[in-house]
Formats: structure tokens, sequence, C-alpha cells
């Protein structure tokens, strides 16, 4: 009997299917970060379908200040006509609204923004944040180097799901939402780097260095 094939660690499942998965546990992640995002806000929102789905549940906001390398995510929110959508210039990624390289860099970085809204394609058993795309690693790099408080959202799925570029750990940003509890080996290293568990699985802890890091499910 031949063995089943392993997920590719090099390609990334189309935008279509990803957009038409784990739906309901990108809402209520959506509604949760939407949250803790109050009006008048800057923020970024990265590549991915669930950023995607934070910018849905921001419709309800007023008056935000958004700087996006995703062009979905422009599409969603221009309806808004009291926010203010910055586009990165770069290229264009057709096959999901993405846009990366060295003007995207660029542009990111001349911005310091409230909020980083980050999307990550796989955590590994020892808490790295795994992508497809090098340069989509560094946007993301870029982004969180940019943001006061940095957001990465994530359905469970993304637990332990390979891709072979490493952007580094998940000790990099300032609080984790998610649908569900993050794997035991995840856990640990949220607990080695000082976050303790609360009744409603919020985790709190120490953030970048100096700030109070979460992980909300």
């Amino acid at each position: 009997m031949a063995a089943a094939a392993l997920p590719s660690s090099s390609v990334n499942t189309p935008w279509h299917d990803r957009k038409a998965t784990q739906t309901e546990e990108k809402e209520r992640i959506a509604r949760k970060v939407a949250e803790q995002i109050p009006n008048g806000s800057t923020l970024f929102i990265d590549i991915g379908t669930t950023p995607e789905a934070v910018a849905h549940a921001l419709l309800n906001h007023s008056n935000l200040r958004i700087v996006t390398n995703n062009l979905n995510v422009a599409n969603t929110l221009m309806v808004k006509e009291d926010f203010r959508i910055i586009l990165a210039g770069g290229e264009l990624r057709s096959r999901d609204g993405g846009i990366i390289g060295e003007a995207t860099l660029d542009f990111i970085s001349q911005f310091r923004l409230d909020f980083g809204i980050l999307g990550i394609s796989g955590i590994d058993s020892d808490g790295s944040l795994l992508e497809f795309d090098y340069h989509e690693v560094r946007t993301k790099r870029a982004i969180i180097e940019n943001s006061r408080h940095v957001m990465l959202v994530v359905d469970h799925s993304k637990f332990g799901r390979n891709a072979m570029v490493n952007m580094g750990s998940i000790s990099m940003v300032d609080a984790v939402y998610t649908d569900a509890p993050p794997p035991v080996s995840v856990m640990q290293v949220l607990t080695d780097h000082h976050i303790s568990t609360g009744a409603v699985l919020i985790l709190h802890g120490f953030p970048r260095q100096t700030k109070t890091r979460q992980v909300f499910a």
C-alpha cells in the first residue's frame, strides 16, 4: 500500500479553496479582533483569508486609517467613505490579490501604525511561523517592525501545518487570536515566553520585549 502523500510545504493551497474553508472560525476570530480596535485607529492589514475576514468585521467601525498590501482587503473596505485606505505598491499576485516586492517593503517602512493584523500559513511545533513565499515573509516582518501592536490571526488548522520559509518565532507578535487551544507543544512555547492561561483561554504575558503579549481563543 502506497503511503499517503504529505501536504506540500512549497506550494500553498489555492486562494479560493482557502477562502471556503474554516469560514465560521475565521469570522469568529475576526469579530474578536475587531472588538479590540477602537474607532479612529491606524492599522496594517496583511495578505491572507483570515485578515480579509477581519476587514469585513471592521465595516461597522468609523474613521479607520488602513494600510494594506491585500487587494481583497482594499476592495472590501472601499465602501466606507469615512475610512482612508492606502494600498501598497509592488507586484500584484493575481492568484490571491497579495502585493509583495521591494517597493512594498519601502512603502510599509514609511508608516508607524497602531495595529498590525497578520496572517500566517503555518505554525510549527516549536512555535516557528512558516510561510510559502520568501517575499511575503519579508513583508510580514516589515509590518511587525512598523506596528505598535501586532495581532496574529490564525484558525486551528494552521497549527502543525508545514511551509518552507521560516519567518521567526511566534514571540515576535503581541497577540494571537485563534478559535481553539493551540497544541500542547505550542502552548509550551507560549508558556516559555512567560504567557499564563486565563479562564477562557485568554493568555496574558509579556509581548515583544516590553509590552503585554496575549493569546485569544
